[in-house]
């Protein structure tokens, strides 16, 4: 799997697709991502402001995958828990940025050198175009180098 193509297939999927939620750019070098979620009659809630399940499902594989891809196939990258904070209402389209640093993955290898789980929370802000924060989301992943197979 390539990142543009990692992109294409998402923009493709039907939980995106079908809420407005486009994958703007995935880094060549799996290190960053671009989501953004249109503001659209179908994906607004009772009171007329992005539907917080949209918000969350924007923001929700990402963290995982690049962490995954950037480690790459000796470790085990799971999501472990989440948390979204709600801070102002969504009425215009919101963008969400993912990047993944050197300092993390050392810290994880580090971590996880020794065949231990890792268990690591991440944060991303859910901002308008203008950089008001809607939300604030939580993902805690869950990291392990695999075990040898004998």
């Amino acid at each position: 799997m390539t990142p543009k193509r990692l992109r294409r297939l998402m923009n493709l999927w039907p939980p995106f697709l079908f809420t407005g939620i486009r994958v703007l750019e995935v880094g060549d070098d799996w290190r960053s991502a671009r989501v953004a979620l249109r503001r659209r009659w179908y994906n607004l809630n009772y009171v007329g402001v992005h539907f917080g399940g949209s918000l969350f499902a924007m923001t929700d594989p990402f963290w995982m995958i690049l962490v995954k891809e950037c480690l790459g196939r000796e470790y085990l990258v799971w999501d472990k828990a989440a948390e979204i904070e709600f801070v102002a209402p969504g009425r215009a389209d919101v963008f969400a940025s993912f990047r993944v640093d050197d300092a993390l993955l050392d810290e994880l290898r580090a971590g996880a050198a020794d065949g231990a789980k890792v268990l690591r929370w991440l944060a991303v802000d859910v901002v308008t175009a203008e950089g008001e924060v809607v939300a604030r989301v939580r993902k805690q992943l869950y990291v392990r180098r695999k075990r040898d197979e004998a």
